[in-house]
């Protein structure tokens, strides 16, 4: 991912920021700091947000060419990531115009705002040719939030401590019809939930998504259930067709299946009132595939 310093670099790029899902989430324990211990399993899928780059020599600083309505610019993760970046620069930096295309829904469970993060560490990282390396940027990321590592690293990954300790993972690349409901979640008030199971057994790496699926669950469905009846009804829809799960906190829920076209039935037959997509599991990042095509 780095290139030589002084090599040609383009002025203007944009790269996918791709959504996540937790094919499992279990909840092993609890520290003394009153953060949760997990166990996770990430997949990225081959849908998210774009992010446009643009170089502005002429004009120093970091701007956002479209601000969204819930975050104000001082708190969007993407400004943050570039300050964060920039902060480390030991040269005068060129300003930076900033554009995204949002498709990842807020407060869905799919990592938008970590993927966000990543996406403009590794961006900037590249056109600012700053030559740092994915394991800083990664040591960077986690000051930004604890699902940014994935993101930076790029590969499906089994998850623990906090979800910042990866191993890389291989889980099998399938079609996914991805559903929100229309409520908003709130992530503290989930993992504050006296209800919440806080002691799944830890599992090992060799065996994680292997054999009995039922093996496997999102501790934090029941509580999001109980809290959302939207979620538990589209829950309990998409369930009539296999396997349904939340993704991280939620709002978003997801069926996994074997082909495009199957997905796509069951997506066409979706309750009104709910939206969603349809996307590809992928273990390689589209955002780390996009960086090599620059290369």
């Amino acid at each position: 991912m780095e290139q030589a310093q002084g090599g040609p670099v383009s002025t203007e790029i944009t790269l996918p920021a791709p959504a996540k899902l937790n094919l499992f989430l279990h909840i092993v324990g609890r520290r003394p700091d009153g953060y949760h211990e997990l166990q996770t399993l990430f997949q990225f899928l081959d849908y998210g947000d774009d992010i446009t780059f643009a170089l502005t020599p002429e004009r120093p600083g970091i701007r956002l060419t479209n601000s969204l309505d819930e975050v104000p610019d001082d708190d969007n993760l993407i400004v943050r990531a570039a300050k964060t970046l920039a902060a480390l620069a030991t040269n005068p930096l060129p300003g930076v115009s900033i554009g995204i295309t949002k498709r990842l829904p807020m407060g869905g469970g799919l990592g938008g705002g970590s993927s966000n993060a990543a996406t403009t560490l590794l961006g900037l990282n590249y056109l600012w040719q700053l030559n740092l390396s994915i394991d800083e940027l990664a040591e960077l990321g986690l000051t930004l939030g604890a699902d940014v590592p994935v993101f930076v690293r790029g590969h499906a990954a089994f998850g623990e401590g906090v979800g910042e300790q990866l191993t890389p993972a291989c889980p099998p690349e399938d079609w996914f019809v991805v559903l929100k409901p229309a409520c908003n979640i709130n992530t503290g008030k989930i993992f504050s939930e006296e209800g919440l199971t806080r002691d799944t057994p830890r599992i090992t790496i060799a065996p994680a998504f292997e054999g009995d699926a039922s093996r496997y669950r999102n501790d934090c469905e029941d509580v999001v259930r109980k809290l959302y009846p939207e979620v538990n009804q589209s829950l309990e829809w998409l369930a009539q067709f296999g396997p349904a799960r939340l993704t991280g906190t939620g709002a978003c829920i997801f069926g996994r299946f074997p082909t495009e076209s199957a997905a796509r039935i069951i997506w066409e037959s979706k309750p009104s009132g709910v939206t969603g997509f349809v996307a590809k599991g992928v273990n390689s990042s589209p955002l780390h595939k996009k960086l090599t095509e620059l290369e």
